[in-house]
């Protein structure tokens, strides 16, 4: 396990090869990596801090902590253009996904996930005899993470 960091295996990412997560406006992974210099000024940029470098000293996104704003001041301090804005694109197509170990698929109540998202973009459906049921609702999901930190399981898989 030295290799992987604990965050890591506690997201259950024991190969290290999951998807990394880019700044919002990100260009496709090829051409970012390509455009970007390392300089951190997005990280820098940052008001919620939630930029951070990973293994490469690339900018990634880390939801542990905070959720994105989208207020674009990456954007606007990205040199290289590994970050633009494109008309009518949305600044990503992450969304929220509720991961097997959610606490209410085991009928325990909690609605920390919930609660979090100002898009009301979680749901939770009654069900009988069973705690109500989380659901995303991908048209209202901007993939801003605001509910990933708050889940105390860590059942909340931004992708």
């Amino acid at each position: 396990m030295a290799d992987i960091s604990r965050r890591q295996f506690l997201r259950g990412d024991f190969s290290g090869r999951k998807i990394v997560l880019r700044p919002p406006w990100a260009r496709t992974e090829a051409a970012f990596v390509a455009a970007c210099t390392r300089c951190c000024d997005c990280i820098n940029a940052c008001p919620q801090h939630i930029l951070v470098l990973d293994k490469e000293a690339r900018p990634t996104v880390d939801f542990g902590r905070g959720e994105c704003t989208f207020c674009g001041k990456c954007v606007e301090v990205c040199q290289p253009q590994a970050l633009e804005k494109r008309e009518g694109e949305p600044p990503w197509r992450l969304r929220a996904q509720i991961q097997s170990n959610c606490l209410a698929k085991s009928n325990v109540v909690c609605r920390a996930c919930g609660d979090a998202c100002a898009e009301r973009a979680i749901r939770f459906s009654p069900k009988v005899m069973s705690a109500a049921q989380p659901e995303v609702d991908n048209a209202l999901c901007t993939g801003c993470g605001a509910c990933y930190a708050p889940c105390p399981v860590q059942a909340i898989l931004i992708s």
